[in-house]
């Protein structure tokens, strides 16, 4: 199961969690690491689009704490029929969504995390931070630092 922030505006208007360019770049690194795409179950943390209007475009508004913690019945309900081994959060909303608290991704990413709940939860950085980094050279640093992360998936304990 893998976890994202929110719906962005193009995955608001399909009703689908990451069919725009960030969904692009996770799909690519799911291959990149090995795993098959069909066997990953897809999510958000938050379920709206939160959003600031400025003329035609909607512009990504960051969910707070509230909205996060209201969500995460949700998430719950979807882990409890998906029954997923491992939980990839996406970024610091999703880790807040799958843990119930605020943690940051560098205490934790790179190793797998036993849950209560029995799953194991990688943490790793949302794809949409890689279509930030303006310079080439560090965005494929980062790109293939998140690739190694997915990769741990493919591990045992």
């Amino acid at each position: 199961m893998f976890v994202g922030e929110q719906p962005g505006d193009k995955e608001d208007i399909a009703g689908r969690p990451f069919v725009g360019p960030a969904g692009n770049i996770l799909d690519k690194a799911i291959a990149d690491a090995g795993i098959d795409r069909r066997q990953v179950f897809v999510t958000n943390a938050v379920k709206h689009f939160k959003f600031v209007q400025r003329g035609k475009r909607r512009l990504h508004k960051k969910p707070n704490a509230y909205e996060i913690d209201r969500c995460q019945w949700w998430l719950e309900q979807e882990r409890a029929i998906v029954k997923p081994e491992i939980i990839v959060a996406l970024g610091t909303t999703a880790i807040r969504g799958v843990l119930g608290k605020p943690q940051t991704i560098n205490k934790i990413r790179g190793r797998p995390i036993a849950l209560q709940s029995g799953e194991r939860m990688i943490a790793t950085m949302h794809p949409s931070y890689l279509l930030r980094i303006p310079d080439r050279s560090d965005r494929h640093a980062a790109y293939k630092a998140f690739v190694r992360d997915l990769k741990l998936c493919n591990k045992p304990d």
